[in-house]
This record gives C-alpha cells, structure tokens and sequence, in this order.
C-alpha cells in the first residue's frame, strides 16, 4: 500500500508539467504488443507480455535513432542498466524507426545493454506517443510497467534528462514493496 501511495505521488509530480504529452495514466493497462527488436546488433521478436513475467518493464519511447538527445539518453540507459537489473526491471527502447536502424544504434548507442524495438503505428497509437509535430515519430515518453501489466510510472517530456533517473527511482520504489 505504501509503496502505491509513493508510485502515485511520483507520478503526479512528474505528470504535472507534461501530462498532455502521454494519455496512459498511472493504474491504466499497458496495451499488449509484439514486434521486432534488436539487442547487441542481433534481432529478435519481442512480446511485451513475455517480458512482463521478468518483472517490471521499463518502456522508454524515443523520437530518433542516432539524434543528439536519443542518442545521449540511449548511453545513459546503459550506464545505468547495472541498477534496473537489480531493481527487477527489463529495459526496452522504443522509436517509430525500421529495425534496420535499430539494429546498429542498440550497439553503438545501447552499447548491446538493453533491447531497443520498432513500434509500428498499432504501438504508437495504442501508447499514445505520437509526435504531433513529426508525423512518423514517437515522443519522448518513459512508462514504468508493473509485472500485472499495469502503468506504474509515467515520465513524458521532450528533454531527455531526468527519464533515467526518474524511472529507475519508480522501479527501485517498487521493488522496496
């Protein structure tokens, strides 16, 4: 209970300046999904369902592959990827990019640590993440997911910073439950 109070609280406050970039409120069902993914350059299916019964998911939305700020948060998912792991959590890029794109930048930029997915347009749709501005692009939209397949954390906003730090502490307050 008191961890849900906690999940709640930070996800208001981080709601608060940008909620109208991501429609999927905390306690909302994260929508079902299956596509094509790249991890160390290798491609795989990926089933957000089979990933779930891991533990908690961190689905981090991201405009552009191999753009300054996609680009700069992929390596700080990386250098951070040691914590989630041990927090329970499975880390998953997601961009409107081919996964042929994907294949290179989840070496270069993901440096092989974390999975990074093509999310097609049912994805884009389905998570509300489209980028109004961009036809054909995700926005910058992190969702911590709860193993029950429930939203437990939302940080949606254009700027890079802060989507690690803030998904991790989700992830780590549910752990501490």
């Amino acid at each position: 209970m008191k961890c849900a109070k906690l999940l709640l609280a930070l996800g208001a406050m981080t709601l608060a300046p940008s909620a109208a970039m991501a429609a999927l409120a905390v306690g909302a069902k994260a929508p079902e999904f299956t596509t094509r993914g790249a991890m160390a350059g290798k491609t795989f299916t990926l089933t957000l369902s089979h990933q779930l019964k891991r533990g908690p998911v961190v689905l981090y939305f991201f405009p552009k592959a191999f753009t300054p700020g996609c680009s700069a948060e992929a390596r700080e998912f990386a250098e951070h990827i040691d914590d989630f792991k041990k927090a329970g959590a499975t880390v998953i890029g997601m961009s409107a990019d081919p996964v042929d794109d994907l294949v290179a930048f989840s070496t270069k930029e993901c440096a092989g640590k974390f999975a990074v997915a093509s999310a097609g347009p049912n994805i884009v749709s389905g998570y509300d993440v489209a980028l109004k501005m961009r036809p054909g692009m995700t926005d910058r939209t992190s969702y911590v997911i709860a193993p029950s397949g429930r939203i437990a954390f939302v940080h949606s906003e254009m700027n890079y910073a802060g989507h690690v730090k803030s998904t991790l502490a989700a992830v780590q307050a549910m752990q501490q439950k």
